[in-house]
């Protein structure tokens, strides 16, 4: 908790979101300009390192996968 302030983190989702306008793009999801933008967060704070980034959504992507539809998503530890 407290990596990064609210002005922080409300300034990297506009950007997210204004890149995309800029490119055209009005077909983006919300959640995917919210998850870019606290991606590129978590990646300009170094609070973790681009290989277990790349680790940790893997194993969400299996988690999700393996989870039935209307379930809650658990991960595991070490997964």
């Amino acid at each position: 908790m407290g990596r990064f302030t609210w002005r922080e983190w409300t300034d990297a989702l506009a950007a997210e979101i204004a890149a995309a306008r800029a490119r055209g793009d009005a077909t983006t999801p919300y959640y995917e300009h919210w998850l870019a933008a606290l991606e590129k967060l978590v990646a300009t704070k170094r609070l973790v390192s681009s290989t277990e980034l790349l680790q940790r959504k893997d194993a969400w992507d299996r988690a999700a996968r393996a989870t039935p539809h209307g379930q809650p998503i658990v991960l595991q530890r070490g997964q």
